[in-house]
Order: C-alpha cells, then sequence, then structure tokens
C-alpha cells in the first residue's frame, strides 16, 4: 500500500508542479509588460524590469497556486479513471493508500502555501519598495531629463530645470496627486539624492511644499531644507500598510514581546493562513467528485478542470464580499466537500428481492 501512496503522490504532484510552473512563466511574461514603462519611461534595463517583474509575482502566484493544485489533482485522477487503475484500486481495497496520498498532496501544498503568504510575500513586498525606490532615485538624479515632466509612479509627475556637478540638482518641481484628498506640490531652487542604507533620500533647499485640499483649502510651508524618503514618492499609492512588508515570524515576535495583539496584526495572519484552508477545501472537492470511478456517459460532457476553476472563483468571490472574513468561502468549501465524500462513502446495502 505505501508504493500505491508514493505513486499516487507522484502523479498529483507532477502535474500540480508542471501547471504552476507553466502558470509562473506566464504571470512573469504579464508582469514585464505591464512594468514596460520601467524601459520606456524611467530609462532602466531589462535586468531591472525582470527583477520588478519577479518581485510582483507572489501575490499573483498565491492566487492561482492552490487552483494548480487543485487541477494535477483532477488531471491525474482523470487519467487514472481513463485507464481503469482507479477502479482497480475501489476494487483491490486501495482506498486507504488513494487517501492517504490526498493526505500528502494537501499537507505539501499547505506548507507551500504557508511559506508564499507568510515568508514569500511579504520579503517580495520589500525587495519591489526598495527597487521601486532605487529606481526613483536613478530617475531623479540621472535620468530625469531637464526641462521635460516625467512620471514617476501613476500620480507623481516631475520636472527639473539643470544639473550641475556632483549631482546637485537645479529649479526641482514634483506634484502629488495620488491622495484623492490632498494634493502636494513640492517646489525647489536645488535638491540632491542621497544614499542612506537602504533608504534614498531628496534633500531639498530653498523651497516651498503647497497643500490644496478637495475642498479647495490651500496651505503653503516654506522651508530652507527638507527631506523627502523616496520610496514615499515612488509607491503607487500616497499611503501602504508597512505590515505588508513584514513576513508572520516578525509580526508573532512582536507581539509576544509586547505582550498585545493589535487587530491589524491578527488580520494580517488570518488572512495568509487562509490559503492553506483554500488549499484543503479545493483537494477534498477534487477528490469528492474524481476520485471514485464512474461509468455514465454524459450527452455533454463539462471538463472536470473547468468545474475546479469555477468553483476557487466562487470561493474565492464568497470570501471577498463575505461580512464574516476572507476564510467564509474556504469554510464552507470545506464542508460542502466534506459532506459530498461522506455521502459517497456511506455504505449502500442492496434491495433483497423476495422469492416468488
Amino acid at each position: 500500500m505505501k508504493k500505491l501512496t508514493a505513486y499516487l503522490t507522484r502523479l498529483f504532484a507532477t502535474d500540480s508542479l508542471v501547471l504552476f510552473g507553466i502558470v509562473c512563466v506566464l504571470l512573469w511574461l504579464v508582469n514585464c509588460l505591464r512594468s514596460f514603462e520601467v524601459v520606456s519611461v524611467k530609462g532602466q534595463g531589462f535586468g531591472t524590469l525582470a527583477l520588478q517583474a519577479l518581485y510582483t509575482m507572489p501575490p499573483l502566484a498565491l492566487s492561482f497556486f492552490y487552483i494548480c493544485v487543485g487541477i494535477g489533482m483532477v488531471r491525474a485522477l482523470t487519467a487514472l479513471q481513463n485507464s481503469h487503475e482507479l477502479h482497480i484500486i475501489h476494487t483491490s481495497r486501495g482506498l486507504p493508500g488513494l487517501w492517504h496520498a490526498t493526505m500528502a498532496t494537501i499537507g505539501a501544498a499547505c506548507v507551500a502555501a504557508l511559506l508564499l503568504s507568510h515568508v514569500a510575500e511579504p520579503w517580495a513586498n520589500r525587495q519591489l519598495n526598495v527597487l521601486s525606490s532605487a529606481i526613483a532615485a536613478d530617475l531623479v538624479s540621472s535620468t530625469l531629463k531637464p526641462n521635460r515632466f516625467t512620471q514617476a509612479t501613476p500620480g507623481v509627475v516631475m520636472l527639473i530645470g539643470g544639473r550641475e556637478d556632483g549631482g546637485a540638482i537645479t529649479e526641482f518641481f514634483a506634484d502629488d496627486r495620488r491622495d484623492p484628498e490632498t494634493r502636494r506640490t513640492y517646489i525647489a531652487k536645488s535638491a540632491r539624492v542621497m544614499a542612506l542604507g537602504d533608504e534614498y533620500i531628496l534633500e531639498l533647499h530653498d523651497g516651498v511644499m503647497q497643500y490644496l485640499g478637495d475642498d479647495g483649502r490651500y496651505s503653503e510651508i516654506r522651508f530652507a531644507r527638507y527631506d523627502i524618503n523616496v520610496e514615499s514618492l515612488s509607491q503607487p499609492a500616497a499611503w501602504a500598510d508597512p505590515l505588508l512588508e513584514r513576513n508572520s515570524f516578525q509580526m508573532v515576535a512582536e507581539a509576544l514581546a509586547t505582550g498585545e495583539w493589535p487587530p491589524a496584526i491578527v488580520g494580517h495572519l488570518l488572512n495568509r493562513s487562509v490559503e492553506a484552508l483554500r488549499v484543503i477545501g479545493l483537494c477534498l472537492f477534487v477528490l469528492a467528485i474524481a476520485g471514485f470511478p464512474s461509468g455514465r456517459r454524459a450527452r455533454i460532457r463539462i471538463p472536470l478542470e473547468a468545474v475546479v476553476m469555477l468553483v476557487a472563483f466562487i470561493e474565492r468571490g464568497i470570501g471577498s464580499y463575505s461580512p464574516l472574513g476572507t476564510g467564509t468561502g474556504a469554510v464552507l468549501l470545506i464542508a460542502i466537500s466534506t459532506a459530498i465524500l461522506a455521502v459517497r462513502l456511506w455504505p449502500r446495502r442492496t434491495r433483497m428481492e423476495a422469492p416468488a
């Protein structure tokens, strides 16, 4: 029976990994096309483009990971059904081997999903912000052309008058419209980009900072020197959650050290852990619909891969709009899959007819 478990696990893992690898390559290519402005507008090379596309992959890959595992399982079970191996497994009392293979696949997939959500995604978010900051610093210090408006990131437009020896910038202008409630404008006679560890600071000298609210209120602050973190000018949004850059181990260590569990940290930990529930629910659903042999021949055959994708999208939609939390759809899918498995595994008694 151990050989059967290893055989089935290898089938499930092979199909899932091949499909996930193809999806990752396609996602990377799509991200490269979406980030092509890094090369065309911001004057960066292909290496920077490829690296930025790689750092934006974990959230998208995580969204498709459990779907790839489910489709990989359903493809393997369908192949076993077509070759009649699935019939042999059930008739020769090999059902425990099928269960063990499914549990092994679920366990490995859950560990991979948790590593992606709790470690890989926060690390990629941090590296992406550092890279975006470096791109923005290079754009200001060397790439930005005098007397030409350039978009550093959607909502932020920059303009310089010229450059001097030593990297000094004359007549610096930046307009920030990312915040719908407040528009910020920075005007300075000179500026300089300074490196501070992994961060970059933009020093503005002899200038003014203007605020314009959505209600029409205007305010102005004059300064002799004002420092701006270049990362704050390179973000797509005016405010970003700093917890997105911290892995779960750091959050838990901080909470244990302080003895306090802020709702924001608890929410992030729960949302990241939901990915494991999605893997469990979808794999159990695949086992329930494809793990039992059937001799029926439907006139219109619906591919089980399409059913798995539809169920996964419905689950994610329920989790996104449910007031109970993002795990609502996953828990509901686990309950439905368990009920289907219970019905299919329930022993059936044949009806005995009385002799005439």
